[in-house]
């Protein structure tokens, strides 16, 4: 069976039109917020959902996704919790679901035993921010053996590794738009075109750009320079400021960008 993430470009590239994919902290304020989170936005736009596995160091993030996945914790979030919410959105959606998580929680949890969850439940694929990409071999044979998607990020500062990366990279590659941590930015200025220059001839997958974008006007900017963008931090900042009552306004934020980017 093909992987529901490339079914979803391959249609996207049919109707020439680029990727939203989007991002929530599982379990904050509590489980039934982010599912309902999670269905607003696929209702609205959003053709892949990374679900954000909270972790205590979260070393990639920036201040609001870093308090999202202490609330989180708070409230007694683990993956054994965030499998059963992904059983329960598997029964109302069949579209892309990603984890993203920190590669201790997942060698804690054990690795064999979690991509064969990951497999069970439906999960497409898992970003592992803090995996070094020369690392990846204690991961990818029990991805590959479940069919389930690793996707490796490259930075502005990436160069001539861009080439190797996207090569192993599965589903789609991250491209991270700026140096630092996750976070909405005002600006961004990585010359996208020459860091994804080495992609221009070649058989890669997808890539999008991620890290910073915040509203509809950079979704549309970015969306531009590749198949897709990544949202995350602006998604996170609702979800702080409206709680339980989340779910309406990050269907709306979602359904904003996702007409910014097509208009």
């Amino acid at each position: 069976m093909k992987n529901r993430i490339d079914a979803c470009f391959e249609q996207l590239k049919a109707e020439n039109r680029k990727a939203l994919v989007t991002f929530i902290t599982a379990g904050d304020p509590d489980m039934d917020t982010t599912e309902k989170c999670v269905l607003e936005m696929y209702d609205n736009g959003s053709d892949i959902i990374e679900i954000g596995v909270p972790f205590s160091d979260p070393i990639a993030e920036g201040a609001t996704i870093q308090k999202a996945s202490l609330r989180s914790l708070s409230a007694g979030t683990n993956l054994d919790k965030i499998f059963d919410l992904v059983r329960k959105l598997r029964t109302k959606t069949d579209k892309p679901m990603l984890l993203m998580m920190y590669i201790n929680t997942i060698f804690k949890f054990g690795t064999e035993k979690f991509f064969e969850l990951c497999k069970a439940t439906q999960i497409d694929g898992v970003i592992v921010p803090d995996m070094p990409f020369e690392e990846r071999e204690e991961l990818e044979e029990a991805a590959k053996k479940n069919g389930i998607y690793t996707i490796f990020l490259v930075a502005p500062t990436s160069h001539e590794r861009v080439k190797m990366i996207a090569a192993k990279s599965k589903g789609f590659l991250y491209v991270v738009s700026s140096l630092g941590v996750t976070g909405m930015r005002s600006e961004i200025t990585t010359d996208f075109n020459e860091l994804l220059a080495p992609l221009k001839n070649g058989d890669y997958c997808p890539c999008c750009i991620g890290f910073g974008i915040s509203n509809p006007e950079q979704a549309k900017k970015m969306s531009s320079y590749a198949d897709g963008v990544i949202m995350g931090s602006a998604i996170v900042k609702i979800v702080e400021k409206y709680g339980k009552e989340a779910p309406k306004y990050v269907g709306e934020f979602v359904k904003s960008v996702r007409e910014g980017m097509d208009s």
